[in-house]
């Protein structure tokens, strides 16, 4: 406990967020939670219908029972996770609960000392825009930090820093030869005297009106970590961006919604992170060590601290009303080297991250990530079989392989509309989910081949 923090007087009272299915005193919503489980009960027997027609695609209904078998799991792990989204509401209102049932402990304004940390790398074009946001917001300027840690860019991304250091005189400026973005972010907690830390991208910016939404979560002293959510800047730019944007949404608004419902996010994102800095210190050496078969990791860095987090036992959730806007590649070079990094990174932080995870979360970790890894394993064998082995060795044409991804989608997009009908994205998870049935499912294998190769393939 530093001099200065505030501590929860009555320490039975956050315990409740650590597990808030069983916090049944939450006022859940009832209504709203039958409409959505009838909507999704609905469409999963649906779809289990259709999943048993798929399953024809073998030669006899019993002979492939693997192929059958993975087919329903996967259906029942994606109901499982929007209804675990459909918790997150209850989560966070529980967390809001246990705030306000201490709110006597607190400052009434919860205004505690920020700093942004933005590691840059040949950023000239969207640096600017990144730290003139963060000056935007409406928060003390005494409580409020700007380092930017330009990492060795051949460009002109430190005369641009320089250029806003003359308009903004506290923006710090680190400028250091190429030494990679988890060095950079780590020498950002290093530097700044900040209760908490937003990690930013130096393509991502702060929505400056939703920023307080993202400081009033560390009021219980149990979260360590909040993620915000993130949008595309670039989401019409072309049809490349628009899937990236619809993905964007399910990523953060349903799958992280599920994992935050037991404060258990696995990946806190890169274009908007914001860490307790006590939380963060004890492990940040550990981190920064980091290695994999012998050789340092060079990538996965927000991944890999989240990992880090969680083998500490701490809490982390994610906010969807704290927002902030990323790039994303806007073509398919740029697209593919993109994915071969994240797969890369996922790989390694999977195989980290299952030593531990059954200790700290024994129920997420049975119910939901090792679900999850096997799903991820298995897709590109369960694939092949449907699109290659099958046509080829036996004359199945994988319709009904095929029918049932567009189904597992559809669901998805239900809930995705139910969520925000205003949002005009949501046809495209469907060109998303079929480049993944038919190429990047597939990705992973390359990875895994590719995974000594430590590049950090910027786009």
């Amino acid at each position: 406990m530093r001099e200065g923090e505030i501590r929860f007087i009555d320490q039975t009272v956050p315990r409740a967020l650590s597990w808030p299915l069983l916090n049944w005193k939450v006022r859940i919503g009832w209504r709203s939670l039958f409409y959505k489980s009838a909507i999704i009960i609905a469409s999963g027997l649906l779809l289990f219908a259709i999943m048993l027609l798929k399953s024809k695609t073998t030669a006899e209904f019993y002979a492939e029972p693997v192929f059958f078998s993975y087919a329903i799991f996967v259906t029942a792990f994606v109901v499982s996770r929007i209804f675990s989204a459909m918790l997150y509401e209850s989560s966070m209102d529980s967390l809001r609960q246990d705030t306000a049932s201490a709110r006597s402990f607190y400052l009434e304004s919860y205004e505690p000392k920020v700093a942004f940390v933005i590691p840059c790398f040949n950023e000239e074009r969207d640096i600017a825009d990144s730290i003139i946001n963060c000056y935007k917001i409406n928060y003390p300027q005494d409580k409020l930090e700007v380092i930017a840690i330009n990492d060795g860019s051949a460009d002109r991304t430190l005369a641009v820093l320089q250029e806003l250091q003359r308009t903004y005189p506290t923006l710090k400026i680190i400028d250091w030869p190429n030494q990679g973005k988890r060095w950079a972010m780590a020498a950002g907690f290093e530097t700044s005297t900040a209760e908490i830390i937003i990690q930013l991208d130096s393509d991502s910016a702060v929505d400056p009106a939703t920023f307080r939404e993202w400081i009033d979560p560390f009021q219980n002293s149990r979260v360590a970590a909040v993620c915000a959510h993130g949008v595309p800047k670039n989401a019409d730019k072309n049809i490349i961006t628009r899937m990236q944007t619809a993905y964007y949404f399910m990523s953060f608004r349903i799958l992280k919604a599920a994992e935050s419902t037991f404060n258990t996010v696995f990946c806190l994102s890169g274009c908007g992170a914001a860490y307790r800095r006590s939380a963060v210190m004890p492990v940040l050496y550990h981190w920064l060590s980091e290695s994999f078969l012998g050789r340092p990791t060079t990538y996965g860095d927000d991944r890999a601290l989240t990992s880090w987090l969680l083998k500490r036992g701490e809490s982390i959730i994610y906010n969807y009303k704290a927002v902030t806007y990323t790039v994303v590649p806007e073509n398919w070079k740029q697209f593919m080297k993109q994915q071969l990094r994240w797969k890369k990174s996922w790989i390694i932080n999977a195989i980290i991250t299952s030593r531990f995870i059954w200790k700290k979360q024994p129920f997420v970790s049975l119910f939901y990530y090792f679900p999850l890894v096997l799903i991820s394993f298995l897709t590109p064998f369960m694939t092949f079989h449907a699109l290659i082995y099958a046509p080829l060795a036996k004359g199945v044409l994988p319709f009904y392989h095929i029918a049932g991804v567009i189904l597992v989608t559809a669901l998805i997009a239900i809930y995705y509309r139910f969520l925000d009908k205003s949002n005009k994205f949501w046809p495209y998870l469907f060109l998303w989910s079929l480049l993944n049935l038919f190429f990047m499912s597939f990705i992973l294998i390359w990875a895994a081949f590719k995974i000594q190769d430590r590049g950090w393939g910027t786009r």
